[in-house]
């Protein structure tokens, strides 16, 4: 009879507001980092290993462009960083790479945009304050390049606020209408302030330009009686897409294979028909990725993307998954996300790589955080924040961490003065990565 029993809400909250005693909601306000701290150019070399060498030097270029650009590449160093720090012992599944760049619009099955996290690449479980404090920091790094100290706390402050006002909220909602809780894209313009409102829409307008019709149109070119992809090197190439062409049926055969029933007898009328290596974003940039241009029998083409999975940058300070990264990568997706690219499934090995497989460009969009003044970014950065808190209360326990976090804003206060003195940090290494590119230790690609 215990089994059936329901979840006892004040006892999750008893064990919430005991977790204060190992993790002070203060403790973090008065962070330094250590005198003893290791280099952070050489935890970024050491992850990559096993990255393409030839794109190397755009990935540090891209990485030089901005502290929040640093920021975005440097996920394995901050996890070094945050990993010796005392945590509430509160777990959730993690993003484990929580900044605002990876917040954005997605379209779900039904071809509704919602506003959600976006990118799972180092999904982990592992302590929710790692992803709070990532998306915080975030929010002071992009304020410090643009706005005074004070105005950047406020926006650190109001993310804290509201991932825990957002917590708050769900634990006391009924179970399943917190689970299947979302923000549509519709009304995040009326949420955030008059500033951003304008951003918000673009993104909007820019995601449902962004459908299966339009990467179609832009990565591919007429050839025979077909289609393939264009040469754009070094960020759209089919000749370092070689390796993997002998091996692209089988591949998709095993892809099919993760689907659910039903999409697997859908995707099961198409056939692959080109490949290509598309370089994307900052902290991808040297793994594996690729684009196929698959078809059907009546002429309909699909662009499905490739991602290499490599173990979670969280993994050398928590517990691995147990399961192989690409499917680590899909199910930690599954879990958090409010809805999921029906498309996304896995496949690998074969000697070359473990890959997830989603469908390119299934209309989603980015509001780009560095564009946005004081007020909106604290908008956004709240927005965000209650976004994180919904997607972690899936696999969380919301009352226990609502109960740690606590009804003032004591928490939100202590993580903005960590997040301020982390932004500082993150200016100086990303200072001494661009003096490290300049001097030739690290390479990069000369300024187009």
């Amino acid at each position: 009879q215990a089994g059936l029993l329901a979840p006892d809400t004040a006892a999750s909250a008893a064990a919430g507001r005991a977790c204060r005693a190992r993790a002070p909601r203060a403790g973090v306000a008065g962070w330094e980092p250590p005198e003893d701290r290791p280099d952070p150019l050489r935890t970024l070399a050491a992850a990559d290993e096993g990255r393409l060498p030839d794109l190397l030097p755009l990935r540090y270029r891209r990485m030089a462009a901005s502290p929040f650009a640093f920021l975005r590449g440097a996920a394995t160093v901050m996890a070094a960083d945050l990993a010796p720090l005392p945590v509430s012992g509160l777990a959730a599944q993690l993003c484990g790479d929580a900044h605002l760049a990876n917040f954005g619009y997605t379209a779900s099955p039904e071809g509704t945009l919602v506003f959600d996290v976006c990118d799972f690449d180092e999904t982990l479980r592992g302590p929710f304050e790692w992803d709070l404090w990532r998306l915080v920091i975030s929010v002071a790094v992009v304020a410090r390049e643009h706005e005074p100290a004070e105005r950047a706390r406020r926006a650190a402050r109001a993310t804290a606020a509201g991932y825990r006002t957002a917590m708050r909220a769900i634990a006391g909602r009924d179970l399943l209408a917190g689970w299947s809780e979302r923000v549509e894209a519709r009304d995040v313009p009326a949420f955030l302030g008059h500033a951003a409102r304008r951003a918000a829409a673009e993104a909007i307008a820019a995601a449902v330009r962004h459908d299966r019709s339009a990467a179609v149109a832009r990565l591919t070119e007429p050839a025979g009686r077909g289609r393939r992809f264009v040469e754009r090197p070094p960020l759209l190439a089919r000749e370092p897409a070689a390796d993997l062409a002998p091996h692209l049926d089988e591949l998709f055969a095993a892809y099919l294979d993760s689907l659910p029933t039903e999409r697997r007898f859908l995707l099961g009328r198409l056939r692959p028909l080109d490949v290509a290596r598309k370089v994307v974003g900052i902290g991808s940039v040297g793994t594996r990725c690729y684009v196929v241009l698959a078809g059907g029998p009546s002429d309909e083409l699909l662009v499905l993307q490739l991602k290499e999975a490599r173990a979670s940058a969280l993994e050398v300070h928590l517990p691995p998954s147990g399961l192989r990264p690409a499917e680590r990568v899909v199910a930690g997706q599954r879990l958090m996300a409010a809805v999921a690219d029906p498309f996304l499934g896995w496949a690998g090995e074969l000697g070359i790589g473990d890959f997830y497989w989603r469908q390119l460009w299934d209309e989603t969009g980015t509001i780009p955080a560095e564009t946005l003044d004081a007020a909106g970014l604290a908008h956004y950065g709240e927005l965000c924040g209650q976004v994180l808190a919904r997607a972690h209360a899936r696999s969380g326990d919301p009352a226990a961490i609502a109960a740690y976090l606590g009804s003032s804003d004591a928490y939100d206060a202590a993580a903005a003065e960590f997040a301020l003195a982390y932004a500082k940090l993150v200016t100086r290494d990303h200072a001494a990565l661009v003096r490290a590119v300049a001097t030739g230790r690290l390479p990069a690609l000369a300024a187009q």
